[in-house]
This record gives C-alpha cells, structure tokens and sequence, in this order.
C-alpha cells in the first residue's frame, strides 16, 4: 500500500473482497493511498489479499447475508478507523443462474438478501454518520442486468433491478449533503463467479476472453472516487470495446 495518492488519508469498506471486482477493487483503492478494510466470508481468502495489500488492509470475515454480522463488521470497521469509512463498496454478489419455474423460494431470497438487501444494511449503517460529517461516498455495484432482462436472470435481474433503484433514492436523498453515491454497471466481467456456468459452452454467453476485466471495472471505482468533491458521477455504464 502506498503512503500517497489520491485517495491518501482516506479510508475504504468493500465487501465481497477476496476476489474478483471487489479484491481489484481493494487494491487500486490501497494503491490510491487508501486504507481498506475488506469484508468476505472466507477468512483464508481474506487474509492473503490483505496480506498483498500491506499492513494498512483490515480483513474482517463477514456473512453478508445475517444482520447481526452486518452490524458487527460495521462496528469493527468504524472502531478500526476511528469513524466511519469514507468509501463504502457495496460490491459483494450472488449470481444464480436458473428458470423462474426452477428456481426455489429459498435461492431467489439468498440472491436478493446478497445483491440487494445487504448492501442496504451497509448503507444503512454508515449513511446517518456520513451525513452528519458532511462527507462520503458509497458505491453501488450495479450490472448490465439492472436494465436488461436475460432467460434465466429472475432472481439476479430482481436484485439488480431493485439495487439500482437503492441507488436512485439514496442519490436524490444525498443531494446537497457533501455525501456522494455512483452506481457502476458492468457488463459481464472475467471474476471466478463464472467458473461454475462456463459460458463458452452455452450459446448466447460471452466468452471469458470478450468480458471486461475486473480491473477495468476498478479503474471505474477510483475514477468516479477521485473526481472533485463538487462533481457526482451518477452512473457509470462499462461496456467492452
């Protein structure tokens, strides 16, 4: 981790930061200068990403989907930092690929309690503290399927749809408050969330080599992050070219 950047004396939550978007994430956020804490349910995967990121990385393991974790990780990340984080994001995901008619009640409920209702239970334990500063940001990991619909998409679309409408409130809510909110949306992104539907095997899915790269989607995060504290970036639509 950097002792300078843009993000140099600020600090960072991302959830779902083991791999994928949120581990990239994490490390250009650290780079940047920031200290990052990173939230993931497995701690052996958290532990060597905050290992890579230096000492300034807080890993605290998280089930995303329990309220009484939520809380708890809120309250060891604040206690961490001395107050709330700058930057929260909301980034951890399930991607649950099945017909509506195939899906069980139970599946649909954990896609939206990860995509949807946790990043809600973040917001909710930081906004009312970044309001009263006066400063933050929280960003929203959206998706293309926060606008299309896809066969096979009803539970992810269902979260995603709802996940942007989230963000949609909470920016016309901040409006004014010095506390800033930006949805990226991808497309499909190259992140180990793939590996179980192998996509080059089922018509109509991009390959893995044509998908955006997780990366790309951080650069993303810190663009939207490092604009002047006078400019919110509203959306950010990422797209391979």
């Amino acid at each position: 981790m950097t002792a300078a950047g843009p993000l140099a004396g600020r600090t960072a939550l991302v959830t779902g930061a083991s791999r994928g978007i949120g581990q990239a994430a994490a490390a250009r956020l650290a780079a940047a200068g920031a200290r990052v804490a990173l939230l993931a349910r497995s701690a052996e995967a958290l532990a060597r990403v905050a290992a890579s990121l230096g000492p300034g990385a807080v890993p605290v393991v998280c089930d995303v989907t329990r309220t009484g974790a939520v809380e708890e990780a809120s309250a060891r990340v604040a206690d961490a930092f001395g107050a709330v984080p700058d930057v929260l994001v909301n980034n951890a995901g399930l991607f649950h690929l099945q017909a509506l008619e195939e899906t069980t009640p139970s599946d649909f409920a954990r896609t939206l309690e990860t995509n949807l209702v946790a990043p809600f239970r973040f917001a909710h334990a930081f906004l009312g503290a970044m309001r009263d500063r006066g400063s933050g940001h929280v960003v929203t990991i959206g998706s293309i399927a926060d606008r299309t619909t896809f066969p096979e998409n009803g539970a992810y679309a269902a979260s995603k749809y709802g996940l942007r409408a989230m963000h949609e409130v909470m920016r016309a809510e901040l409006r004014g408050s010095g506390v800033r909110a930006t949805l990226v949306s991808p497309g499909p992104v190259d992140t180990p969330l793939w590996d179980p539907i192998d996509p080059e095997s089922r018509p109509g899915f991009t390959p893995r080599a044509a998908m955006l790269s997780a990366a790309a989607v951080a650069d993303a995060i810190l663009y939207a992050l490092t604009c002047p504290p006078s400019v919110n970036v509203d959306e950010l639509r990422l797209t391979r070219a």
